[in-house]
């Protein structure tokens, strides 16, 4: 989502004059879009803008010019007022909800008078309401931001204080962005979400869809040869979701599920609402759906309050549903998370064994997923050039990396693709 915001706000600025630069120190600005997901990330913030200040002071000296800094996403949403006082140097801070107005505030600006601006608050206006069509061709693969916000409350989640209530866009308004993506060349789209799957839109006719509907109806667009949705709760996964895997062959057979752990005890501690045999029920569903669908899971160690037999429990849903890919962490305290404040929090060696065990795990099965490949043929969206001179790289249906020596001109064509070489993270084939 990060990403697509990023894009939305470079779209807001070219009406300004501003154009995107791969070379910070040419930069007349420079928007840190930020994550507050882990303590990890939002400490970079902060690096990142050191970094900064001595570029922004080698533009002021050296070059007579004003290079302006603004700090956007979650973090400036939470700390808005901690980043001017640790950064004076910044002159914008703009939260998620609120980027549709940088134009607005970057007119305001004074650098002579050392203006700071700072823009969090929940507008009342909808910013995809504001923001004007895309300025640039997204490229083979695009994303989409259907659906923000979150109405879990997980207790380990910053997203409902960051991101705000769930929100969910009207269907024809996706659906017209789908069109223009489709008409600039992107063939796949990936649907987004904080909870993307609690997406309930209203449609032309007044009637509220559900995401399987939308799915429907964007598999019919003219060019749209692919698609996808992430991220989703298990609290969302209704039927006509799930069918829509069986019944549109444009909908990949992949799934970014998140479960966060195996015990119920942890499950219920986190306020999750489900517990893990509901989980395994869906994934069961699934299954019998789409026999060969590949699933992600997102995974937290080291809960306040987790024991060893919680983990295990851990350990054997992971080695119940064999996961083609997963993403794990150590449990990161928020600030004003109730899970922070609780007192049974975890040794961090014993977080950093359990999340070695369970990492060794999902890559032993991710590696078995890929391997599976071998030999197989698949069709490859071909995305872009790869790190080596001549290899193209691009995605197969279940999400993997896939390398393949083409020409360019190949970018942004399905392919169909012999894998010829299995790793850990990703694939190598040739073209049939």
């Amino acid at each position: 989502m990060n990403v697509y915001d990023s894009e939305r706000m470079a779209d807001a600025l070219m009406p300004s004059g501003y154009m995107p630069t791969d070379a910070v120190e040419d930069a007349d600005m420079v928007i840190l879009n930020t994550c507050h997901i882990r303590e990890k990330a939002a400490e970079k913030v902060y690096s990142d803008l050191g970094r900064l200040r001595g570029l922004k002071k080698r533009a002021s000296e050296e070059q007579n010019r004003d290079m302006l800094i603004a700090v956007a996403g979650c973090v400036a949403q939470a700390e808005g007022a901690e980043i001017t006082r640790r950064a004076p140097w910044v002159d914008m801070v703009v939260g998620p909800q609120t980027y549709h107005r940088l134009p607005e505030l970057v007119a305001k600006i004074d650098p002579e008078a050392r203006t700071r601006l700072v823009d969090t608050e929940f507008p009342a206006e909808v910013k995809f309401d504001f923001l004007p069509e895309e300025q640039a061709p997204r490229g083979p693969a695009a994303f989409l931001s259907v659906q923000e916000g979150c109405d879990k409350f997980c207790s380990f989640c910053v997203v409902p204080y960051t991101r705000g209530a769930e929100f969910s866009r009207p269907a024809q308004q996706i659906i017209a962005e789908a069109k223009r993506l489709a008409a600039s060349g992107s063939k796949e789209i990936t649907l987004l979400g904080q909870n993307v799957n609690a997406w309930h839109g209203e449609a032309e006719d007044g009637k509220s869809w559900g995401l399987g509907r939308l799915i429907r109806e964007m598999a019919d667009i003219e060019g749209i040869e692919r698609l996808r949705y992430t991220t989703s709760h298990p609290l969302d996964m209704d039927d006509d979701l799930m069918t829509a895997h069986r019944d549109v062959p444009a909908l990949m057979p992949y799934l970014h599920l998140p479960v966060q752990a195996g015990s119920d005890r942890i499950l219920a501690a986190m306020n999750r609402r489900h517990t893990a045999d509901d989980y395994l029920k869906i994934i069961d569903r699934l299954r019998e759906l789409v026999p060969h669908i590949a699933l992600s899971g997102d995974f937290i160690v080291g809960f306040p309050g987790e024991t060893d037999r919680d983990f295990a429990d851990t350990i054997k849903l992971v080695d119940t549903v064999k996961y083609a890919s997963a993403y794990s962490f150590k449990y990161s305290a928020r600030p004003g998370t109730p899970a922070s404040s609780d007192d049974a929090q975890i040794d961090e060696q014993v977080k950093s064994e359990r999340l070695s065990a369970l990492q060794q795990l999902l890559d032993a099965q991710q590696l078995a997923f890929n391997r599976n490949c071998a030999d197989t043929k698949m069709v490859v969206l071909m995305e872009k050039q790869a790190g080596r001179d001549g290899q193209l790289s691009g995605r197969s249906p279940f999400m993997q990396s896939v390398y393949v020596d083409a020409p360019i001109d190949e970018i942004g064509k399905m392919k169909q693709v012999i894998i010829t070489d299995t790793r850990q993270n990703s694939l190598s084939g040739e073209f049939v």
